[in-house]
């Protein structure tokens, strides 16, 4: 099986040595997303602010890919308050409807740039 990486300007560019996804046959493996505004390159402010461009970037990679978000299969989120958790799945039913992805949602310590949340995804094609 062939491999095909995935990217797009619509998303940040890789801040270290990883591909936004890989293709894998009709499985796409989405890397983890912050908060990063895909134009600047900064991180949004706030907690909501940074959830909803988490997806935003995930979205418009998984469409990179040829996919939507509807395609995911398993989420995983990690937040470094997991006080959050409630706005966390508050901002997710914008982005997900049911059937919902499997999904594990982590505390953290701490994660890249100082953001406060990060998500990556699963999805299968077709």
């Amino acid at each position: 099986m062939s491999k095909q990486i995935i990217a797009t300007s619509n998303a940040p560019a890789a801040i270290g040595t990883y591909s936004q996804a890989v293709k894998a046959g009709n499985t796409v493996y989405l890397s983890g997303q912050i908060g990063l505004d895909p134009v600047s390159m900064q991180l949004v402010d706030g907690f909501e602010a940074q959830t909803v461009r988490v997806f935003e970037n995930l979205k418009a990679v998984a469409e990179a890919a040829g996919g939507s978000l509807a395609d995911a299969v398993k989420l995983n989120i990690y937040l470094t308050d997991l006080a959050n958790f409630a706005k966390v799945n508050e901002v997710m039913s914008r982005y997900f409807a049911e059937p919902y992805p499997a999904r594990a949602a982590v505390g953290v310590k701490e994660l890249p740039r100082g953001a406060v949340v990060e998500a990556d995804a699963v999805l299968v094609l077709g």
